[in-house]
């Protein structure tokens, strides 16, 4: 350059381009910048903080309200419902609010998400013991297990068809007491059961 005004100019050509092109550069990243679901919401804030600062030292001029408004734009699919409370919320918040409220959420999310896996281990322990249980009631059924021929006499204790006396839970009864009845009652059926093998006809035949 043949002049100072000449070499001021280029100077100042170059490195404002060069400046303009960072500028476009770090607002384009803030545009693109999305949040998704497989990722801690609140480590994705910090990488938008990051490209904020960028823009700031950039001499960019963002506005707290802005940087508000689109951090919850940007926030993922499943935060849609704490998303449209946020924006239909009247009162204004500071960017520091709205970190807050939203670690508050995601730590929320992280436990009712803890519980409901805990609920399914569970269910599904509780499941594996019944059916667990069915199938050894099913092992120890008469299907696999056929019972021998069933008893067809009287209980000796109780009088019971179809029941031994070893089986039986009636009071076992005195055998002593039980033996001598038997005798008494023998003996009556004896006197009553007396039978004539021969009878002999005597003068009168009304006598014997």
């Amino acid at each position: 350059m043949k002049t100072s005004r000449e070499l001021w100019n280029a100077l100042e050509k170059k490195y404002k381009t060069e400046d303009g092109g960072l500028k476009k550069f770090a607002a384009a990243k803030f545009l693109d910048f999305k949040m998704i679901d497989g990722k801690s919401v609140m480590t994705q804030v910090q990488e938008l903080q990051v490209i904020v600062h960028d823009l700031l030292a950039e001499g960019m001029v963002i506005n707290e309200a802005f940087q508000v408004a689109a951090f919850i734009e940007k926030l993922p699919q499943l935060w849609k419902d704490f998303k449209n409370y946020l924006k239909y919320k009247c009162k204004e918040m500071t960017l520091e609010d709205l970190i807050v409220r939203l670690r508050i959420e995601e730590d929320i999310k992280a436990a009712e998400k803890k519980s409901r896996e805990n609920s399914t281990i569970m269910d599904a322990n509780i499941i594996e013991e019944a059916s667990t249980s069915k199938k050894r009631k099913k092992s120890s059924g008469p299907k696999n297990y056929p019972s021998k021929n069933k008893f067809k006499g009287n209980c000796h204790n109780c009088g019971k068809i179809g029941q031994k006396a070893t089986e039986c839970r009636a009071p076992k009864k005195d055998k002593k007491k039980s033996q001598a009845n038997m005798i008494e009652k023998n003996d009556e059926i004896d006197d009553l059961c007396a039978m004539l093998s021969e009878c002999n006809l005597v003068g009168n035949p009304r006598e014997w």
